[in-house]
């Protein structure tokens, strides 16, 4: 007892719990059947136990509450990024098609002059057309009408110079009709090899299609889409044709969207 008083003092308790029950028997053994006895006390290692519980718990939830708004800020962050590109696309988008509005109103311009001069490009030259001196000289008979040799001559002359027209125009190169595609290529996950997935797009080849420069767009929680230009003969290759043979690499490619698609 002397040696437990001493470590009381001194404010050491390694180890309470056996300490007390020491005591409780030491003064259990002296009473002997005494009516009084000293009783265990056993609430102050409850209450210690149940002080380090609560402050796990307490832990253990500000953990939960960290996390939780780390997620949140994550998910805010990604549909800030969505966003941003969604503007700058329709920005791209906006600049091309007005660019192909004032493509097509300069080429509407150009036909219309063109057809204004090529108007009966063919039409033989009257005798009232060919000076007031042959009128003059022309008899009252031919003022109200041509003889059959005349008109033979007319004729001839008025055909050859259609067949001349017809070579002429013949030899014009026509113009092909061209598109300008953009397309996105998206994956089955963050886990896809996007640089084999560009082989197996690029390895789609046919007469009339050119690929052109590509690029990833990060989509959301790491996943990102190829996106890749093409310009392709719109009598031999069509939207449709495209997205068969893209989507037939199935090991990697999920899906196949327009993104945009411009007349050249």
């Amino acid at each position: 007892m002397a040696a437990l008083a001493e470590a009381m003092k001194a404010g050491i308790w390694f180890d309470r719990s056996k300490v007390e029950d020491a005591e409780y028997k030491y003064q259990e053994y002296l009473v002997r059947g005494s009516v009084k006895v000293v009783t265990k006390p056993k609430k102050a290692a409850g209450q210690s136990s149940g002080g380090v519980s609560q402050k796990i718990a307490e832990a253990r939830q500000k953990i939960q509450d960290t996390l939780k708004d780390t997620s949140s800020a994550s998910s805010s962050n990604d549909v800030e990024e969505l966003k941003k590109q969604v503007k700058e696309l329709n920005g791209k988008i906006n600049a091309m098609t007005k660019n192909f509005q004032s493509l097509e109103s300069r080429l509407s311009a150009l036909e219309g002059g063109a057809k204004s001069t090529t108007a009966n490009p063919a039409t033989p030259k009257t005798p009232t057309q060919n000076g007031a001196a042959d009128s003059e000289e022309s008899s009252d008979e031919d003022l109200f009408g041509s003889s059959d040799e005349d008109d033979g001559e007319a004729e001839r002359i008025r055909q050859e110079r259609l067949d001349a027209y017809k070579a002429k125009k013949s030899k014009k190169p026509t113009t092909i009709a061209k598109s300008n595609i953009i397309l996105d290529v998206k994956p089955w996950s963050d886990e896809t090899d996007m640089a084999e997935l560009e082989k197996c797009v690029r390895s789609v080849q046919t007469d009339g299609l050119l690929w052109g420069a590509s690029k990833l767009v990060k989509i959301a929680y790491g996943v990102r889409k190829l996106q890749i230009t093409c310009v392709v003969e719109d009598d031999k290759v069509g939207t449709d044709f495209l997205e068969e043979e893209i989507t037939a690499f199935d090991e990697y490619i999920q899906s196949v969207d327009i993104a945009a698609f411009n007349k050249i």
